[in-house]
């Protein structure tokens, strides 16, 4: 087998370490990305997406690579064009791409854009598109449960199908280590669509609190993301997306992790089991 190096944008985000850790226990040498300055070496490159410092150089003897945005800004194309454009420049083997599940529903939004701009860039490539992280619940959405045993969202009573973010990892693994679906996207969720009653119940189970759902409005949900230091128009794109979710576009299941990785992905039950010590008092 040949052992690439591949470039991981992203390398200590929630996919991001995941995927490099698979990759690392594959034997290949992974260069991870980090905003902080740093000291390069062939495993480690700062990088600054916003500003363009450091990048033709985090691709210096790159073999393949993984893109994603960072949380935080709205304008992912203006982020993620000159990494695709470096690729292309460098001629790499294969680059995967995330995105978000919907991002292909309007040509002209910044994601879509990127996505195009990766298509038409000669380089084989994959994008993947996940539904809303599993992961959320202990990261983003926690305060609310851990200071009110809630989760405080407007996101009605529609159902997601949320993915573990493991399982967009090993999707992601699998893409950049194999040619078998060159050149194609995929949808990626979880394997059914629950509502955040059900969530908040299987919390619930495993930390021995009652943790319950609560709708917010959508006024309460922004100023919340702005209190807690997201840029305005950041927050009026988690607004729009999550209103997407209330009106049922994040329930649709596709089968596209099992059929990239041959395993089922996990349900909620198994995420509450393998994280129920942050939900613990």
């Amino acid at each position: 087998m040949n052992r690439d190096l591949i470039l991981v944008i992203g390398a200590s985000g929630t996919v991001g370490t995941e995927l490099s850790r698979l990759l690392k226990e594959q034997g290949h040498t992974v260069r991870a990305t980090t905003s902080k300055t740093v000291k390069s070496t062939n495993e480690l490159a700062h990088v600054n997406l916003v500003t363009g410092e450091g990048v033709k150089d985090a691709f210096e003897g790159v073999d393949k690579a993984f893109f994603l945005s960072p949380p935080g800004y709205a304008d992912q194309h203006a982020l993620l064009s000159p990494l695709i454009q470096e690729a292309k420049r460098r001629g790499l083997k294969k680059v995967v791409l995330m995105t978000a599940m919907g991002a292909n529903a309007v040509e002209t939004s910044p994601f879509r854009r990127a996505e195009i701009e990766l298509e038409k860039s000669g380089l084989n490539y994959n994008i993947i598109r996940p539904n809303w992280f599993l992961q959320n619940f202990h990261t983003f959405w926690i305060q609310g449960i851990q200071q009110h045993n809630k989760i405080l969202l407007p996101a009605g009573n529609a159902k997601v199908s949320f993915i573990d973010a493991r399982d967009i990892a090993v999707t992601a693994a699998k893409l950049l280590t194999s040619d078998q679906h060159d050149r194609r996207d995929f949808d990626l969720t979880g394997p059914e669509a629950i509502d955040h009653t059900h969530v908040a119940a299987e919390l619930s189970r495993v930390s021995g609190r009652t943790i319950t759902y609560e709708e917010i409005s959508p006024n309460d949900f922004k100023n919340g993301l702005l209190a807690a230091g997201l840029p305005k128009d950041y927050a009026e794109f988690m607004l729009m997306i999550i209103g997407f979710l209330r009106e049922g576009y994040s329930a649709r299941t596709t089968t596209s992790v099992k059929e990239i990785t041959g395993v089922e992905p996990r349900g909620v039950a198994a995420y509450a089991n393998d994280y129920k010590m942050n939900f613990k008092k």
